[in-house]
């Protein structure tokens, strides 16, 4: 008999691809969906019978996951990947820290009162819980699977961006603090913590429009005048196809039990994402700027770009990840043919 698991969010970037290395692997699938339109629109993008969907329409409320639960006994796996991603929020408290907050604490509720076949919880964190914050003066300070940002829940009020990360390191936080509590559930967990995530959407027909956060930046260079300013944007990376393949290893490996994965594969500067798309897209050459090309690997100025060692999850991993010049050229050659 197939396993079941269970998607919060499933029609994100990064848990579209979850759900479709599960159903590869004959998993059943129930995802969680925020209306009964998307839900039936992605169960025509999955078409499959093993994938189902439930309608949760506000994570944070209480109870918000308990009638799946109760209606999917079955649910041996549950990967919590539903977060809201909002920088630029006015009510950074509101719109970004409380949802996640308490949409963590609701679906680890309703695991361990309705999910009683549940053994292990997988939960999508983000580096963001692990490295420097924009303005705080630690971007050199080597960070591991252990650490966390230095981020109270003051400071992170203070905009979006901070927002963003305190959402991260709380929920997060609340997730271990329910794990390891006195009154310890049934389940054990895993965290899956990327940096930022480039590669294609899952299905090509999502490409033309929604676009996650970091691809966006990529498709920003697809925009470019010949006098334009590159991007600002830089940092760590790590394609998509291998965030959801570090999820299904954290909920199948024993050796990831109650483990931080942290996903990164290098790092990169404007330039070096102008080099890729300039060399592998002869086209793309009249608009987009030459810039310097032998700055391509200059020294990474972003907070977020401190030094790493994630060698722990990597052993965890076993696979090898893929480049940051494969994963920009399928980002853009999805983008550039959804477009035609």
């Amino acid at each position: 008999m197939s396993p079941t698991a269970f998607v919060s969010g499933a029609t994100g970037y990064i848990a579209q691809h979850i759900v479709a290395l599960l159903l590869s692997k004959d998993y059943q699938v129930v995802g969680s969906v925020r209306s009964e339109e998307k839900g039936q629109h992605f169960a025509k993008l999955f078409n499959s019978s093993h994938f189902s969907y439930v309608v949760v329409p506000d994570i944070a409320i209480p109870g918000a996951f308990d009638e799946a639960f109760k209606a999917h006994p079955a649910i041996s796996t549950v990967f919590h990947v539903a977060s809201p991603f909002h920088l630029s929020s006015e009510n950074v408290e509101q719109n970004l820290l409380k949802p996640l907050i308490e949409g963590t604490k609701n679906i680890l509720s309703a695991i361990k009162s309705f999910g009683t076949n549940v053994r292990r919880v997988v939960l999508t964190s983000s580096a963001a819980a692990v490295e420097a914050t924009p303005g705080y003066d630690y971007a050199d300070k080597l960070v591991n699977e252990d650490s966390w940002t230095e981020l109270t829940y003051e400071q992170a009020l203070k905009n979006g961006i901070d927002g963003y990360s305190g959402s991260k390191v709380f929920a997060e936080k609340a997730a271990w603090e329910f794990a390891n509590s006195e009154h310890k559930p049934h389940f054990d967990m895993a965290v899956v913590n990327p940096v930022f995530v480039f590669g294609p959407q899952a299905f090509e027909s999502e490409a033309k429009e929604n676009l996650n956060s970091s691809v966006g930046h990529i498709d920003a260079y697809l925009k470019l005048k010949p006098t334009d300013p590159y991007p600002t944007f830089e940092g760590k990376f790590t394609d998509v196809r291998d965030v959801a393949k570090a999820h299904i290893v954290a909920a199948e490996s024993a050796e990831a039990a109650n483990q931080r994965l942290v996903l990164c594969n290098g790092g990169f500067v404007p330039q070096k994402l102008a080099n890729i798309i300039r060399e592998h897209f002869p086209k793309l050459r009249e608009t987009i700027p030459v810039g310097t090309p032998e700055n391509e690997n200059a020294p990474l100025q972003n907070p977020f770009a401190g030094k790493l060692d994630n060698s722990k999850t990597n052993k965890i991993l076993g696979f090898e990840q893929i480049s940051l010049e494969q994963s920009v050229v399928d980002t853009v050659s999805q983008i550039l043919k959804s477009r035609e």
